[in-house]
Formats: structure tokens, sequence, C-alpha cells
């Protein structure tokens, strides 16, 4: 195996020699050398006090990869060089270096004039280091450099002189003792013994200060690992991409627009055009995620070592089934980079409005969306939805919003969020294919969203608190004082039903900050009609003005049920009374996420909706009867059903390891998985039939109930759009099967 990576140190001499030569060329996709003049200093400080300085991450270059990524000299460098390493990670600190050690005549960063470096040799060996190193951009300093006399008399070591080639920097130590043993003579000549004494003392310092120097120039290390210049230029880039510069991250996107600039497109200008029609989103990484949503289109991942295979004409190796590899390129040329990102701002674009209409996801301020991570695979899954055939892709979307709403309540986008968006497309994409598909996230939010503690949600801006008040737009949450619908972003205050001044007089800081303690209203009703009124105080006054019916209407848009209202409206208002009011808004909110996203009645119209709960509560009381009736045993159950159940069973095994076996060995168990048709089927069984028959009178009827219930329930489930006349017959049916169930009872 090819050795990537090489660590080794480097004497400062032999680092100053390669700075000298141009060794070090910094790619383009690096940011500016920025260092301020005191990170200089405080940088050289450290070397000449012999600290470690960090070590460096070279990557041993030859032409094609200084022309790929379109290297350039350090900040200062103003010959041709003779570049070897192409610098990943220590840019600043070599640039500072040079800088320092060879005093170009450049200005520096963010400064008008050019900035030089000196040592107060008097001050380093009295060992006062706080003192020692100076800079000076004034024309005196510029005197002082040209001026060697004067440095030895001031005891100014300029650092430039760590940079001269040959015996610049021996000779400067030989000339600044001589310069003192000099003054030492002449004092004792002169009779003048404390000025003798003085200028020996500070001849003794020069050669101590000599013999440093060569000690520092020879001795000191500084390290480094040498990746090898044969290493694949994708494998650079997943290693740059997870260094740290002094904390910030290094960003995938101007590598690639480094990469794409010899190939003549300028990443950074179609960005440009982009970021105002993406502008919503408060991100500085939504140029990343343009990449992200190409590539989770075009091969299924998007961490950084994928995006590089977006570039044209990059070749990516793919295994066989065989185990064989074969080259491939997912971007032929640059046209084709250039449609496929245009395609993925749009998909940004839709996904953004989605997010934010208050009748599709509720997000209508940046500040409430509940992930901005999840933004990529959200886009990539509604692209793929819609490349769909037009039958199929409200079902793909009742799929895409399930997903998304799981996701929000398990916290999965929280953390690292490549590897998991990768997973969730493709498991996503696999759903659209087969209900049997369904991925272990939504088997997950069953479990665990009953679980959830919405009192201690009492941060804004975490998933589940920004889940719930998405929800209450999505709910149509009408302002309290003018009824209107969901107020918009700009006019949106996040309001607290009891007030928080309140809450901090009885000591609930904490939980009065709670969700269940907030809720959307405008900002005028917020601040200039409630302000720090109990509810007891406002809510009759709207009751008297508004009726009694009307505000319990308004009220419960806000999921806050007639026995929460009651709570409020007590006087006086006590802390049990708060407590009580908190555990009803927690029943209130879980049965509605029950409701409206775990059995996916969201997207229904209220009348629908109560609908779909009739059919869920038909279909159960047929799985109860049908286990009443064989008595719970599961044998008896027609073994073409039991066979289509099995895989079922063992899929959710796969996705739930704390699936309780023992329950699905029961008949009742089993019946759990079975669909409509498969009750109708047991029901009908040849053999089984005398023991119902006397229940269902025909196999006809049976057959056309089951018709009428079915077909109400696909439309309700899949195609969201349901005609009159399916409705209709389904509600006969239902009170068919109802009828029938409840004599069975």
């Amino acid at each position: 195996m090819k050795d990537a990576q090489k660590p080794d140190h480097v004497s400062l001499t032999t680092l100053i020699g390669r700075l000298r030569e141009g060794r070090y060329v910094i790619p383009d996709f690096q940011r500016e050398f920025e260092w301020k003049p005191w990170d200089i200093r405080e940088l050289m400080r450290s070397i000449f006090l012999d600290y470690y300085i960090g070590s460096l991450l070279l990557w041993k270059g030859k032409a094609e990869t200084f022309e790929a990524l379109a290297c350039e000299p350090v900040y200062g460098y103003q010959s041709t060089g003779d570049p070897s390493h192409i610098v990943l990670d220590g840019q600043q600190r070599l640039t500072a270096m040079y800088y320092a050690f060879f005093a170009p005549e450049v200005a520096a960063p963010s400064r008008q004039n050019r900035f030089l470096f000196f040592l107060r040799v008097d001050q380093f060996m009295e060992e006062a280091h706080d003192d020692t190193f100076v800079y000076d951009w004034s024309r005196r300093g510029e005197r002082l450099l040209a001026n060697e006399e004067a440095q030895f008399a001031e005891h100014k070591f300029p650092l430039a002189v760590m940079g001269q080639d040959g015996w610049g920097l021996p000779n400067w130590a030989q000339g600044y003792e001589q310069h003192w043993r000099e003054k030492q003579a002449q004092a004792t000549e002169d009779g003048d013994e404390n000025a003798s004494r003085q200028a020996g003392h500070h001849a003794d310092n020069a050669r101590a200060f000599g013999e440093h120097l060569k000690e520092l120039t020879d001795q000191y290390q500084i390290a480094y690992i040498e990746l090898d210049r044969d290493l694949a230029l994708d494998k650079v880039c997943d290693i740059f991409t997870q260094i740290n510069s002094r904390g910030i991250r290094l960003d995938v996107f101007d590598l690639i627009n480094a990469l794409l600039k010899p190939k003549g497109l300028q990443l950074k200008h179609l960005w440009r055009k982009a970021a105002p029609v993406l502008d919503f989103v408060e991100t500085e990484r939504m140029n990343v995620y343009i990449l992200q949503v190409m590539s989770i289109l075009r091969q299924g991942y998007c961490s950084p070592k994928y995006l590089y295979y977006l570039l044209p004409g990059q070749e990516r190796k793919v295994r066989e089934p065989d185990g064989s590899l074969r080259s491939e390129k997912l971007v032929p040329d640059v046209a084709d980079f250039e449609k496929r990102w245009q395609h993925a701002v749009e998909a940004l674009r839709r996904a953004i409005d989605l997010l934010r209409h208050p009748q599709e996801f509720g997000a209508i301020s940046s500040r409430y969306l509940p992930y901005v991570s999840i933004l990529p695979v959200f886009a990539a899954l509604q692209a793929s939805a819609r490349a769909l055939p037009a039958s199929r892709q409200l079902d793909a979307g009742r799929k895409i919003r399930h997903w998304y709403w799981a996701s929000v309540f398990v916290n999965r986008y929280s953390g690292s969020v490549e590897s998991t968006s990768a997973r969730d497309y493709l498991d996503v994409k696999d759903w659209f294919e087969s209900d049997d598909n369904e991925p272990a996230l939504i088997a997950e939010f069953k479990e665990r969203f009953r679980r959830l503690d919405l009192r201690r949600e009492t941060k804004r801006g975490t998933s589940v608190y920004n889940g719930i008040f998405n929800l209450l737009v999505l709910r149509g949450a009408r302002d309290w004082m003018t009824g209107a619908a969901p107020p918009q972003f700009d006019d949106l205050d996040d309001h607290h039903i009891v007030p928080k001044s309140w809450g901090k007089g009885h000591t609930l800081e904490t939980s009065i900050d709670s969700i269940l303690n907030r809720t959307p209203l405008s900002a005028n009703t917020n601040r200039n009609v409630i302000r720090e009124q109990l509810p007891n105080a406002y809510l009759p006054e709207l009751i008297q003005e508004n009726g009694e019916e009307a505000v319990r209407a308004t009220l419960e848009s806000h999921f806050i049920s007639p026995a929460a209202l009651d709570i409020l409206l007590r006087d006086p208002f006590t802390p049990s009374d708060y407590e009580a009011f908190l555990a009803e808004r927690q029943r209130t909110l879980q049965e509605a996420i029950e409701d409206l996203l775990v059995k996916e009645r969201l997207g229904l119209e209220p009348r629908l909706r109560e609908l779909d709960a009739q059919v869920e509560s038909v279909e159960l009381g047929l799985r109860e009867f049908i286990a009443e009736t064989l008595e719970d045993d599961a044998t008896r159950l027609p073994s073409h059903i039991a066979q289509k159940i099995d895989p079922r069973l063992e899929a959710a095994a796969k996705r739930n390891a704390a699936l309780d076996a023992g329950r699905y060995q029961t008949l009742r168990g089993r019946l759990e998985f079975a669909d409509l048709r498969e009750l109708q089927h047991t029901i009908a069984n040849k053999s089984l039939w005398p023991l119902f028959q006397g229940r269902f009178q025909t196999k006809d009827a049976l057959s056309q109930r089951f018709d009428q219930l079915a077909e109400l329930r696909n439309g309700l489930r899949h195609s969201r759009s349901v005609s009159e006349i399916t409705r209709k017959d389904g509600e006969v049916a239902i009170l068919w099967f109802q009828k029938i169930l409840q004599h069975a009872a």
C-alpha cells in the first residue's frame, strides 16, 4: 500500500531556506493571509522561546496539481520560485514567518504600510519576554532596518536578518558583539569604569545571543506531515475538508471553486446569482447545500469526498457486483455541471417555499425552521418525487412529509448530518417504490413521540420547539383578538400564554418558557393588548365580546382544549393551576402529534380527517373481531395471508430491536401487520367463512362494503383526493361495519 503520509520534522534553517526558494505554495481555495501584526509577533515569540507552534500539512506537488489547484506563492513572495509543496494546513504560520523573516516590501494584510519586526536583545537576555518582540510601520523602522550601527546601539535585532542567505545571520551577531567590545575598550581608555562595565555586559549578551541564534536555527524543529505526490486528489480533498485552522472550518465550496477555475467556470459567480433566491434561510453553508443537492441527486451521497466527483470529467471508481472495478464520469462537461447546479438551486428554492408555506410545513419565519441542515436531503427528495409519474407523486409527497416530521421529533438532524442525509435519501426513495420499505425512522417516531417531555422543550430554536410552533401555524392558529389567520413572519410574536413575569415571581423560570406555554400571535395583540396580564384577566373580556363558543374555537386552533381553557380562567390562578394547564396542554399536543403526524392526517381537511379516524376505528374493530372469533390462535390464519405478514414482521424486527416478539406470535399481534384486504380475505376464507357468515350475511355484501371502505381509505391515505361519490359510499360502508361490530361486542 502506498505510503500516503509521512510525519517528519524540519529545522528552522531549512524551513527558512525553503521559504526563500519559494518551495511552499498556497492553493486558491485557501483563505487569504489575514493575520494581524500582533499575531505575527506572538508566533515569533513562540519560536524564539522554543515553544511548539503546531504541525504543518503539506502535499508534495507536481505540475498538474499546482495547475489544478491554481497555486500561488505565499503572501509577499515576488519571485518565480521553485514550488515543491502545497500547503493544506499552516498557511498563516508559514506566511507569517516569511513576512517577518524576509520583510517583503508589501503592506501587511488590511494595512496601508509595511510592518517590520524586531527583537530587543537586552530585554530578551533579561527574560523580559513581554517587552522583547516589537513591530514598526513607521519611517523610523525603515531607517533602522537600513542602519546596522543603529540596530546595535538600540539592541534591536531585525528579524529580517533571519531570512538573509549565506553569512548574514552570524555576521550580524559578530558585528553586534564587536560593536559593544569597541564601546567597552573606548570606555576603559576614557577611564569610565561604569560605561566600560555596562558595555562589557552588552558584549557578553551579544555573544550569548549569537549562540542562541545558532542553536535556534539548527535545532528548533517544525513538525509536518507530507502527503505523497501521487495521492489521489479526491483523497486529498477529503483530508483537507476535515482540517480546522484557528477554529475556522475549511470550506469545500472554496475547494470546488478553485478546481473549477482551470476549466473556465467561476462557481462563485454562479453562487452570487443564486444567493438572493435562497436568502430566506440564514446560513453560511447554503452554497455548499447546492453542491450537496447536486451530489445526492446524482450519486446518493453528499460528504465532501463525493462532492469532488461533481467536477466535470472527473472519474469515479465503481465496484461491480462481481468485484471488478469500472470508471465512470458523473458530470461529463462544464455545461452539464451548470445544468445540474441550476436544477439544485431550483430544488432548494421549491423546498424553502414548501417549508415556509403556512399550509404545507408552517415555518413561516426562518427562525422557526426546525433544521437548516435538513435542507439538502429534503430538497433532493422533493425533486425526486416530482420526477415520478403523476399518479405516484402525491403518495411520495405523503411519505416525505412523514419522514420530515419524524426527523424533527426524534432530533435526527441535530448532529453530523452528511451520512444521515445520504441514508435517508436512499431509504425514502426505496419507500417510494413500496410501502413495505418503510424506513426504521418511522417506527422509531411512532414509539418515541409519547415520551417527549414538552415541558423541557424550553429553548427556542430546538427542533421539537420549532416543530410544534410549525404545527400551530399549520393548524391555522388564529389571532386571539382579531380572529385572523396565523400572522406572517414580519408580524409574528412568540407569546407566553401565562406571562413570563408571573412565572419569575413564582420561581417557574424554566417551565414558563416551555413550548407548552407559548403560541403564535400577532405582535400588536401580544404587546399592546395582552401585555403582562394573566389569562383570567384577558380571556373573560374576549368571551364577553365574542362569545364563549368563538373563543373556545380560537383557542382550540392553538391546541388549547376546553379543559385547558377552564383552568386558565380560574381565579385566583395559582402555581398548581399552572401545572395543571401544562399537563393538559402536553396531553393535547401529544394527541395532535399522533393524529396529524403519526396517523398522517395533517394534509386532510377536517371533514376527511374525521372520516380517516372512523376508517381506522373500523380496521381496529375488525382485527379484534377476527382475533376473538378465531380464539387468538395464529395457526388458524390462512397460509397465504400468513406468508404476506411474515416478511413484514421480520422487517419490523430488524428496524426495531425492542419489538416484543412474544406479542407477534399471537393472532392479535400478527393482524396488526395485515392490511384491509387481508382482513377481508381472512373472513371470506372458505374454511373460516362459516364462523363469520352469521354476522356478514353474504360474501357479495362483504366484498361490496370492503370495496367501498378500501376506496375511501386509499383516497385518504394516498391520493389525498376523495370524490363525493367515494366519500358517501365510504360513509355507508363505515356505518355497515360499525353496526356489525357493535352487535359483535
